[in-house]
């Protein structure tokens, strides 16, 4: 097993922590709201096992990532990566944001394209919906999705949440019970509700795009992204998980990313 570091960088009052792991081309692994970069362990063994190395920053609130929380951007947030790649002065990389991480990731793309080789979006809303859809994007589990981290809500009422919005029918809803931050998860949302989606919607211009979707995700309107943006969009399907993935099928996750990863 391929030892785990970390390292932090520091741009004015923006400290950002990344965890460092394995040797060979750079995987970025951006996490979903409110959530930190532990939970793809499993899944960045499997890409080191197959010879990547993976970057996975904390988002600021979390570990030691720390900064300005009030009125953040996507912008803002995409920024912090393009901090860690600079640091690490590793080239054009492939960035896998993860829910709602796949938005910094799709910004980065547009902000920095100098720094992203292609983008996976791993159980990912695409901010937009199909032509003549009444739905509004970013709305389905709205409730179960915020009241899975509120721990002032018994455990139960939170089991519950957790299996309805993130949880496929095998899946255990307890492995998300923790791992929450309360602060990271109202400058994200915030972040959300701030930034148009057409600023990051198509990930710039040209990057190639997977849209990785889990076969049981109650939250993702699935098949937005391959109607926009045409053949710059791979969809492939990962059986047997909802919309948290990398606890369900973490190595059905990162062989989907390094088959991508080959194409590119």
């Amino acid at each position: 097993m391929t030892t785990l570091s970390s390292f932090t960088c520091t741009k004015g009052l923006i400290t950002i922590e990344a965890f460092d792991q394995g040797t060979g081309p750079v995987i970025v692994i951006l996490p979903s709201l409110a959530r930190g970069a532990n939970d793809y362990d499993i899944v960045t063994q499997f890409l080191v096992e197959a010879g990547y190395r993976v970057i996975r920053p904390q988002p600021r609130g979390i570990g030691k990532s720390n900064g300005p929380m009030d009125k953040l951007t996507i912008h803002d947030f995409a920024a912090d990566v393009a901090m860690v790649l600079g640091h690490i002065k590793c080239g054009p990389s492939v960035i896998v944001g993860h829910a709602w991480g796949s938005m910094p990731a799709r910004m980065l793309a547009a902000d920095r394209p100098d720094l992203v080789r292609g983008v996976v979006m791993a159980a990912a809303s695409a901010g937009k919906l199909p032509p003549g859809s009444t739905e509004k994007p970013f709305s389905r589990l709205r409730a179960e999705i915020d009241g899975s981290g509120d721990m002032s809500l018994p455990e139960s009422k939170r089991l519950e949440y957790l299996q309805a919005a993130f949880f496929g029918p095998e899946g255990n809803p307890r492995l998300w019970l923790d791992g929450w931050n309360e602060a990271a998860h109202e400058a994200q949302a915030y972040a959300r509700m701030n930034t148009t989606v057409d600023e990051y919607f198509s990930a710039g211009d040209t990057v190639p795009i997977l849209d990785l979707q889990a076969e049981y995700d109650a939250v993702v309107v699935k098949g937005v992204m391959k109607q926009y943006l045409g053949d710059r969009v791979e969809v492939q399907v990962v059986k047997n998980a909802g919309h948290a993935m990398a606890p369900e099928q973490p190595e059905a996750m990162a062989n989907a990313i390094i088959d991508f990863t080959k194409k590119i």
